[in-house]
């Protein structure tokens, strides 16, 4: 799960930096799906970290 926290966290940050990528080139429809990404991602890597700890401990 650890592995798994850190790729779906670079998702969330490379969907915030093509934000800002598609703010400029004024392409909306990249920026609702960024958005979507960074949202979804970012939410489930920070209550995997909020549940589980970060290092994760073994239940």
């Amino acid at each position: 799960m650890n592995l798994l926290m850190v790729i779906f966290g670079l998702i969330a940050i490379f969907g915030v930096v093509g934000i800002f990528q598609s703010i400029k080139e004024k392409n909306l429809l990249a920026v609702l799906f960024n958005a979507a990404a960074a949202g979804v991602f970012g939410w489930f890597v920070i209550m995997t970290i909020l549940n589980q700890g970060y290092p994760p401990v073994s239940h």
